[in-house]
């Protein structure tokens, strides 16, 4: 965009800003991409398909330690289980993404079934979900890469971090899902898991598979050495490693969460994909198992080399070509597990956008950014999931009941909120949809309750405190949005008339003299109230006369009230003067604030927030309101020396901060010699409200008289500009045009005079051939 002669320059935030995140796109860029089939399925389940890479390894990291060898034969009833929720989750979400074809998942049909302040439950189960699906994701796919470069290994953690950062970065540019290249991991995985899988199963049939030995592998998991079936496959056992295992299912309610997205007929085609979807999972799910039942695969305590890894080893052999096929298997789990991760980076911020429209989050969340993406929810969901791999280290077994409890909540949101759906609506066949709803509800339930009571002690607590503490929040929000509301349409049903006061009342609060206070001045003159004075509010005496001082030899023509504060609490010494005030019947007081504008970082280590404190203290005050005046100091700056270069600029401030520094010590000690010593500065860096020393030539100059005494008037030039001067009428001689004058006084601003004037000053002769002052 080509700005105009008058347009405001950029600031550097903004131009950092377009540097990393390129041209800003414009509203009407803003599309919504509808997706055949076949890319839709590709681009919505990485998260569910990624999950067979790990799955089973979280099973048997349960079961080992206390069922030994005897684990490898429970997994495979174990992961029968697991498919069969997966069966009936599947069923549920059909009816789902036929029923609601908007976007939001469990969280709708939460909200249309059972209300707003129930659907938090699920809202604040899917938010869950997407922040731990970063980390699990991407920390799974860093062991991916591990597994092949196992060199890396140490560094896991960091490169997991910079993959959610380089995730970050890139979302916040625009990055867009829905094309054909986010496509293409799904299908590359499944491709490289599938043939292992088969090839597996046909070498196992025909040859069989060589197997591991856990007990003697360095670095594995502790096997447990005795009866495994016996003494340690207890219940509790089978059900922590039954819970881990739950995590196959992760990411099955992502169609249901994008339904707008497809083509249309939407809720048929998210059905079909739907279920591939399940069928391509279930099949992968059970290979890995079944392969890790042949080879005995076994986990590692580093996480590294994966189950999985290890499979593929046993299935392609070490050959050439078992080498190649073993490293494309590693880079499509990784790039399947990375891609899975990056789908909460679309997910959560169009979540949270629609949490926030409905005004159980805040409203920042439903602000587009730079590049048309929720920028505040990238953001926040970038925080929160490198926190969390900060707090669990980035594993992958640490990070699984952060994630299954979130994710199982909102499929029994969906089963439960459906069942409601049919019990209202009782459309044809609607008890067998019914039963296929209520059933994956209570399945999930208990899966829930399972990680619950079975993980509590390795990381699931967090998220049962975490989680009604988030519920709870929302709801929090939401109460002060609708208190907002009614508020608005109470005062709303009044007539929007302006009221008239007897008496306007304003207040400029003075801490010092500065160019924002007199700017403050300014516009409350511009205000035209009944009344306008500054107040200080004393709370250091020395300061308070000082100010005072200064207040009366700059001749403001605004009384100076001074309000002693013993107890320091500025705020409130304001407050009770407004109340005060505002006790006088028709009286509206308005309160200006000055405050001086730095760069954000600068502005808060050189201010405190006085007066934001000021600012909230007197909106609870009936019949008055206060006003912050900025003054941007560089501005000002830029505007007073428009032909310098930024480098000279600073010199420009450096000058003016050594001059005001000498004035401020001048303020305290009274001058005695008829000009002070200092170096002379142009006459067009005066500011008004400053002392100040010019050196130039008199160009006019006549006699007039002021309160019965003689003065001299006339007008002082140099190089730069002129200025006008009042000079006192000293015996003898007045100085005659043309004389070379050295003048300090206070620089002033005359309504009625189109240049700057220097009044009460003194002045001496300078020299023509020496450039000093005579002696």
């Amino acid at each position: 965009m080509v700005q105009g002669r008058g347009a405001l320059p950029e600031t550097v935030g903004y131009a950092l800003k377009r540097l990393l995140l390129g041209r800003p796109l414009i509203t009407a860029q803003l599309r919504t991409e509808r997706l055949a089939n076949p890319v839709a399925l590709g681009v919505l389940s990485p998260d569910a398909i990624s999950s067979s890479a790990y799955g089973t390894e979280e099973i048997l990291l349960e079961l080992l330690p206390f069922a030994g060898l005897a684990a490898f034969t429970l997994v495979l009833p174990i992961t029968g289980v697991i498919l069969l929720i997966l069966v009936l989750v599947t069923a549920s979400y059909r009816q789902v993404v036929v029923a609601y074809t908007q976007a939001g998942g469990s969280y709708v049909v939460a909200r249309e079934n059972f209300g707003p302040k129930v659907a938090q439950v699920a809202a604040a189960a899917l938010l869950i979900d997407y922040v731990v699906t970063v980390a699990v994701q991407a920390a799974a796919g860093t062991v991916a890469v591990v597994s092949a470069v196992p060199v890396l290994g140490p560094y896991r953690q960091e490169i997991t971090i910079g993959v959610v950062l380089l995730m970050c970065y890139l979302n916040l540019r625009g990055l867009r899902e829905a094309g054909r290249p986010f496509a293409v991991p799904t299908y590359f995985f499944v491709l490289m898991v599938g043939s292992m899988i088969v090839a597996g199963v046909i070498r196992q049939l025909v040859t069989g598979l060589p197997r591991f030995d856990p007990t003697a592998l360095p670095g594995a998991v502790d096997v447990h050495t005795g009866n495994g079936l016996v003494m340690g496959a207890s219940v509790l056992v089978v059900l922590r490693a039954f819970a881990n295992g739950g995590s196959s299912l992760t990411g099955v309610e992502a169609i249901s969460n994008t339904v707008s997205a497809f083509r249309s007929p939407r809720g048929r085609n998210a059905r079909k994909v739907l279920t591939v979807m399940a069928c391509i999972l279930g099949f992968l799910v059970a290979g890995v198992s079944y392969l890790a039942f042949a080879t005995h695969a076994t986990p590692y305590t580093s996480g590294y080399p994966s189950v999985l890894a290890q499979e593929a080893r046993v299935v392609f052999g070490a050959g050439t070509a078992g080498t190649v096929l073993f490293a494309l298997l590693q880079a499509a789990s990784a790039l399947i597990l990375y891609t899975g991760a990056n789908t909460s980076f679309n997910g959560f911020p169009f979540l949270a956008s629609f949490v926030a429209e409905d005004r159980f989050l805040p409203r920042q969340l439903t602000k587009r950014g730079h590049r048309l993406v929720f920028s505040n929810g990238i953001i926040v969901l970038t925080v929160l999931s490198v926190g969390l791999l900060l707090f669990t280290g980035g594993s992958v077994n640490s990070l699984v009941p952060f994630y299954a409890i979130g994710v199982f909540t909102g499929f029994a949101m969906a089963g439960y909120g459906m069942t409601r759906h049919h019990l209202r609506h009782r459309e044809p066949g609607w008890r067998h949809r019914l039963l296929i709803n209520l059933s994956a509800g209570v399945a999930a339930t208990v899966v829930v309750l399972i990680f619950a009571v079975a993980k509590f002690t390795e990381g699931a607590w967090l998220i049962v405190v975490v989680f009604p503490i988030l519920v709870a929040v929302l709801i929090r929000l939401n109460r002060e949005y609708r208190a907002e509301a009614a508020i608005l349409d109470e005062v709303r049903e009044e007539e929007l008339r302006a009221t008239n006061y007897a008496r306007h009342q304003l207040y400029v609060m003075v801490n010092s003299v500065d160019l924002a206070v007199l700017e403050a001045l300014r516009y409350g003159r511009s205000l035209r109230g009944t009344d306008l004075k500054a107040v200080h509010i004393m709370v250091d005496a020395a300061h308070a006369e000082r100010l005072q001082r200064r207040w009366e030899e700059l001749r403001i023509g605004v009384p100076l009230q001074v309000i002693d504060c013993p107890d320091r609490r500025v705020a409130r010494a304001v407050a009770n003067l407004v109340v005060d005030t505002t006790a006088q019947e028709g009286t509206h007081v308005t309160v200006l604030l000055p405050r001086r504008i730095y760069p954000p970082l600068l502005g808060r280590l050189l201010h405190d927030r006085t007066a934001d404190q000021i600012a909230r203290a007197i909106s609870r005050i009936p019949h008055a309101a206060a006003t912050i005046v900025p003054f941007d100091v560089q501005a000002q700056l830029r505007q007073k020396f428009p032909e310098l270069p930024e480098e000279r600029l600073s010199g420009a401030i450096e000058r003016i901060a050594e001059r005001v520094a000498f004035e401020e010590q001048a303020d305290v000690a009274e001058y005695e010699q008829p000009v002070p010593d200092g170096r002379a500065v142009p006459v067009a860096s005066l500011h008004p409200g400053r002392f100040a020393t010019v050196e130039g030539r008199l160009r006019e100059v006549t006699e007039q008289a002021r309160d019965g005494l003689p003065i001299l008037s006339g007008t002082l030039a140099d190089n730069s500009g002129a200025v006008a001067v009042e000079l006192p009428r000293a015996p003898g001689h007045p100085p005659e045009p043309g004389t070379l004058l050295r003048v300090h006084g206070l620089v002033v601003e005359p309504a009625d005079a189109d240049m700057l004037a220097i009044v009460d000053a003194r002045y001496t002769v300078v020299d023509e051939d020496t450039g000093q002052e005579p002696r």
